[in-house]
């Protein structure tokens, strides 16, 4: 048997020490490589058990997810893009090209129109003649008025969230009138014991909604499925005169403008608690959310301003100035986004405003006394009435 040499003993130590060495750096570098902690899946959004009927919340945490610019409905993605203004002391609603910012059609209705509302399937526009006593539709594929429909009272007009029943805002008979939405015919009406119920909105899950009584300075809670008033409170403001009312993307706040308050309540309408008052300016009226539902567009009829407010943020950030004044009051934003249009109440005339900048890009004369226009048609998949209020 040949045994190693003491030179190849000493070379075979060598390697082996190597080896460790090598095997030891290896270890060393997978010790010192960062690890990649597990990130957590995002929790899961809980659905919203709606009202029964309703179509199902897309985003728990954005009631107006089907809002987005151009998603429109089947139902009216052929409908031509107009402007609808009521003029309420001339009778007649002016419709508008806002491509051309022209007025293109003057349609005679019934006395003194107050809005121009969706309606729940999106196929038919109301025109709400209050002094009138009726209700007068407008086929938006065409523009045509058809026969007007007798509805005692129709200062404004919803429609709850499922789609089955139309809801009359009354607001000189003291009550809130719930109707087929189609034939207009009553199927209850709920006496209130406040005075001038014009505005409204519903919650996240549809199943109550908050109404402003104007000349009471006041503030109900209806339950909608049982159709019946289950709350009732007085505004913390001497002469309070409450108008529009708009949920929060997340559900969790309703805001009501106050003309008289120069600002507007802020809300928990789970718990019905008292509001908080927020200013944003002089004769606070419209409120109109962003198709991005980041903010908000706030109009403030007597002193020819719009404030912004950011949801996020929790607070004004912006206010624009419309030149040479003027009395902005009810309208609606653009499929697009891009425009936000607004009624000149005392002016007789209508605003186009850059939501981007707040420039003006349009004053329109119109008819005498012009109130909640209806910007035609806008993203959603069903209407819950005023000038368009779309989820």
């Amino acid at each position: 048997m040949t045994h190693p040499s003491r030179i190849t003993r000493a070379l075979i130590a060598a390697a082996g020490l190597a080896v460790l060495a090598a095997c030891g750096g290896q270890t060393q570098n997978r010790a010192a490589e960062p690890t990649k902690a597990a990130v957590p899946a995002p929790p899961e959004k809980k659905p919203v058990k709606g009202l029964p009927g309703m179509p199902p919340v897309l985003d728990p945490e954005d009631v107006y997810a089907a809002d987005r610019p151009g998603r429109l409905s089947p139902v009216v993605k052929d409908f031509p893009s107009r402007v609808y203004v009521p003029n309420s002391e001339s009778d007649t609603v002016s419709v508008i090209d806002p491509q051309t910012y022209e007025i293109i059609d003057t349609i005679p209705v019934g006395r003194q129109p107050q809005h121009v509302v969706p309606s729940w399937d999106l196929k038919t526009l109301w025109v709400n003649n209050n002094r009138g006593h009726t209700l007068t539709p407008i086929d938006p594929k065409t523009g045509k008025a058809g026969k007007p429909v007798e509805v005692h009272d129709p200062y404004n007009l919803y429609f709850t969230p499922n789609g089955r029943y139309a809801v009359v805002m009354a607001s000189l008979d003291r009550e809130l009138v719930f109707r087929d939405p189609h034939t207009m015919e009553i199927r209850k009406t709920v006496p209130v014991s406040c005075y001038g119920v014009n505005h409204a909105d519903f919650s996240l899950d549809g199943r109550y909604f908050i109404v402003s009584c104007e000349f009471s300075g006041e503030l109900l809670k209806v339950d909608t499925e049982r159709m019946e008033v289950v709350g009732q409170q007085k505004l913390p403001f001497e002469g309070a005169m409450p108008q529009d009312v708009k949920l929060s993307p997340d559900g969790k706040r309703f805001y009501v403008a106050d003309m008289m308050a120069h600002g507007m309540w802020v809300l928990d309408g789970d718990r019905f608690t008292k509001p908080t008052l927020l200013r944003t300016g002089k004769g606070c009226h419209g409120l109109y959310v962003s198709r991005d539902s980041r903010e908000m567009y706030i109009s403030n009829r007597g002193e020819g301003t719009v404030s912004v407010f950011d949801f996020t943020q929790n607070r004004l950030t912006k206010k624009w100035h419309l030149p040479d004044g003027g009395s902005p009051d009810m309208g609606g934003v653009s499929a697009d986004g891009k425009v936000l249009w607004l009624s000149g109440r005392y002016g007789a005339e209508v605003y186009a405003i850059d939501t981007r900048t707040g420039t003006q890009l349009a004053r329109i004369p119109v008819g005498s006394g012009p109130h909640g226009l209806a910007v035609y048609p806008q993203p959603g998949r069903y209407s819950l009435g005023h000038t368009g209020v779309f989820r």
